[in-house]
């Protein structure tokens, strides 16, 4: 397999923007994963200043590799939902501008029966995205974790009009107890990101939580497999939420050592 693609999610450092990507580039990485929310304001966002931005980014030789957007709601949550939608769309067309592939994140909790109204809900809203991604260039990809991976691939295979993308997060799978294996092939095909995080089970607690990488269960090796006979060749994120700066280090470091 080609050396992998590392990228570091940015709002974990806790660092100013330019202070962050510095340190992105010394830890050796090619890419970062920006955070809609936290970090970068889109609304503030002039011409000038993406400009300005992109150009921090090549001067470090960095790219983004995913805006993550994350919201309140899924987008089963029908109150609101129209709001959702378009702020997404709006999120899409600025990672476009950023050079971004993906915006990610969960679609919500899909339901095991096709007559559920919520699963109406979410196989019209993966129509509209899958559409809008084709426009703009720039793919909605939905975060793997709150239902297996053979749901989330019915629900977007369902779509015959767009195409949704997949972010696959094998320790959310572990977290909520989903089988991993059958999961990744499920949605292999569609992968465009890999959020490299792991994750264990705490059978005490009688739930999963989430680990640094290479410290949980999820078999690092076996998922590039199956994504290789996929031809994957995106980025994998490094980074959780309550990550620091020694996690992000000892994330890279164990990636490429894969």
């Amino acid at each position: 397999m080609a050396e992998l693609k590392i990228a570091v999610r940015i709002d974990a450092m806790n660092l100013p923007m330019r202070q962050s990507l510095e340190m992105a580039a010394r830890m050796g990485a090619s890419a970062v994963e920006l955070n809609a929310k936290n970090g970068i304001n889109p609304s503030s966002l002039s011409d000038t200043g993406l400009r300005s931005f992109r150009k921090m980014l090549d001067d470090l030789n960095l790219r983004v590799a995913a805006l993550r957007f994350p919201t309140r709601h899924g987008y089963d949550h029908v109150p609101d939902l129209d709001r959702r939608v378009d702020a997404t769309k709006q999120m899409m067309l600025l990672a476009y501008r950023l050079g971004s592939p993906v915006v990610v994140n969960s679609l919500g909790r899909v339901p095991e029966s096709t007559d559920d109204a919520r699963y109406e809900t979410l196989k019209a809203v993966v129509d509209d995205l899958g559409r809008y991604g084709a426009k703009v260039g720039t793919f909605f990809a939905a975060e793997t974790g709150t239902e297996s991976g053979e749901q989330l691939m019915t629900l977007l295979e369902s779509s015959e009009d767009g195409y949704v993308a997949v972010a696959l997060n094998p320790g959310q799978l572990i977290i909520n107890q989903f089988e991993l294996s059958s999961s990744v092939a499920a949605v292999s095909s569609r992968v465009q990101l890999v959020l490299a995080i792991d994750g264990v089970l705490d059978l005490s607690a009688g739930r999963g939580i989430s680990v640094p990488l290479g410290q949980g269960i999820a078999e690092l090796p076996e998922l590039l497999g199956v994504l290789e006979e996929h031809q994957y060749r995106g980025h994998f994120v490094v980074g959780r939420a309550e990550s620091n700066l020694e996690e992000l280090n000892q994330g890279i470091q164990y990636l490429r050592q894969l």
